[in-house]
């Protein structure tokens, strides 16, 4: 008898609704969750079973009046199941809702092509995790499985703005040898806005 809980595919934090459509990830961050044993988010065990289709993800939407934005967050990386985003995301803008997408920035580097035009059909805002202010470092803490990472994910800072109203790029403080100051410096160049992110705090 299976009595495994069932996949947790949406979870609520203050108003946001936050669609979870991937395990999968172009990264293995030294400092992610999910690579220490866990993953659990506040109350919500993020573990999936199955990459979830767009059909199963709809029904979960809600009260469109009860949330601010649905951002595409879990403990993997959102564009791995581009079509699920693409077609829930369109779905929501249809409603009148609005999207964010939090991403590693890798979406191109994976799909061997440039994903944005078709993020910006249906796209409000995208979340990139940048978290260090060099090659050396980004590959220390972040451990990228595809070769030109580094290159690729400042190559999607500076093309994003150029599809998306609302760019905004993360670094976190407290990772050895990262200096944020130095990556607010390379994110707003690129005509992105920065946040900052304390290490070990989430959501």
């Amino acid at each position: 008898m299976n009595t495994a809980a069932p996949s947790t595919l949406v979870y609520d934090i203050r108003q946001s609704r936050y669609l979870n459509i991937t395990g999968r990830c172009t990264l293995a961050c030294s400092f992610c969750p999910k690579n220490n044993g866990s993953k659990q988010l506040h109350q919500y065990q993020l573990a999936l079973d199955h990459q979830p289709q767009a059909t199963e993800i709809i029904p979960l939407l809600g009260d469109f009046s009860q949330f601010s934005e649905y951002v595409f967050c879990g403990y993997g990386e959102p564009t791995l199941n581009l079509p699920t985003l693409l077609a829930v995301a369109k779905e929501i803008k249809q409603r009148g809702g609005r999207v964010r997408v939090n991403t590693d920035g890798l979406g191109n580097l994976f799909h061997r092509r440039n994903i944005l035009p078709e993020l910006s059909e249906c796209v409000d805002a995208l979340s990139v995790s940048l978290n260090a202010q060099n090659e050396t470092l980004y590959q220390q803490h972040c451990r990228p499985k595809l070769k030109g990472s580094w290159q690729a994910v400042n190559a999607f800072i500076q093309d994003a703005p150029h599809y998306i109203a609302e760019v905004q790029v993360s670094a976190i403080d407290g990772l050895d040898g990262v200096d944020i100051h130095a990556c607010q410096a390379l994110v707003e160049a690129a005509g992105c806005q920065f946040k900052y992110r304390k290490l070990g705090a989430l959501g």
